[in-house]
């Protein structure tokens, strides 16, 4: 793990704080979910999903939302504001695939103009929408941090293979965003942090369509990618914020 951010600083101290995860009854949100709720860390855990019934961690506290609605987002964020400022967001949604939507096209020739727009919807407005109206809830006086699920191929410097457009623009748009809401957040704490996060191929419903090339040891369980993630978030420092990080904690450029 050399390559993890700030490496050679210890972890911050533990001490009661309070997280929310959008996204939390899919593969990776539901692994952070237990994670975090197990370290004894947190004094509450915000756990939202499309349908809260799907969010049964114990001791979570479950919340509503949809990435296309923002009165949802924002009915969401004022029910968790009203407990107090947080310490850490993270929006683990993300769409790779619709099987009523055109397959991530391999050339400019497939370029579906309602699966382009689906994608930026999932995986870029729904998380702009989510930064909006939590970013304000982080907390101002110590270290903070707002993380979105990303993606490798959706850094520009990195791209050798071309193809899946639609994906990796949307990816590339959140990358950017985050960017914008890194520089902005400094203004109200120096302390804050807001990244990107790639969490490597993981072994869920999003990925399983595309699993077949993935080299042996390459494709993650759940529960291995969000300690990985967890890991990476802990070693962050404000000098990192704005940045795009791998599951190892490499830097990926934009």
């Amino acid at each position: 793990m050399d390559g993890l951010p700030g490496s050679g600083r210890l972890p911050q101290p533990m001490r009661h704080q309070r997280a929310a995860i959008f996204g939390a009854s899919g593969g990776i949100g539901a692994a952070l979910g237990a994670q975090l709720l197990s370290s004894g860390r947190y004094q509450q855990t915000f756990l939202g999903a499309r349908t809260s019934c799907l969010v049964e961690q114990a001791d979570g506290v479950p919340f509503q939302f949809d990435l296309t609605d923002e009165s949802s987002i924002a009915e969401a964020a004022e029910m968790i504001g009203k407990s107090g400022p947080l310490d850490l967001v993270i929006v683990a949604t993300g769409m790779l695939h619709r099987t009523d939507l055109p397959l991530p096209e391999k050339s400019w020739r497939a370029i579906d103009g309602q699966a382009m727009a689906q994608q930026f919807a999932i995986n870029s407005i729904g998380p702009a929408l989510i930064a909006k109206h939590m970013l304000p809830l982080l907390r101002r006086d110590s270290r903070s941090v707002f993380v979105a699920l990303s993606a490798r191929v959706g850094s520009i410097g990195d791209n050798r293979l071309g193809g899946w457009h639609s994906y990796r623009a949307s990816k590339a748009a959140l990358n950017m965003l985050v960017r914008n809401f890194a520089i902005e957040l400094a203004t109200r704490n120096r302390q804050a942090i807001a990244v990107t996060i790639h969490p490597g191929t993981v072994d869920t419903a999003l990925s399983s369509p595309f699993q077949r090339g993935v080299p042996s040891g390459q494709l993650f369980s759940p529960d291995h990618s969000a300690a990985q993630i967890l890991t990476v978030i802990d070693r962050l420092s404000a000098a990192d914020s704005g940045g795009l990080f791998a599951w190892d904690g490499e830097q990926i450029p934009y």
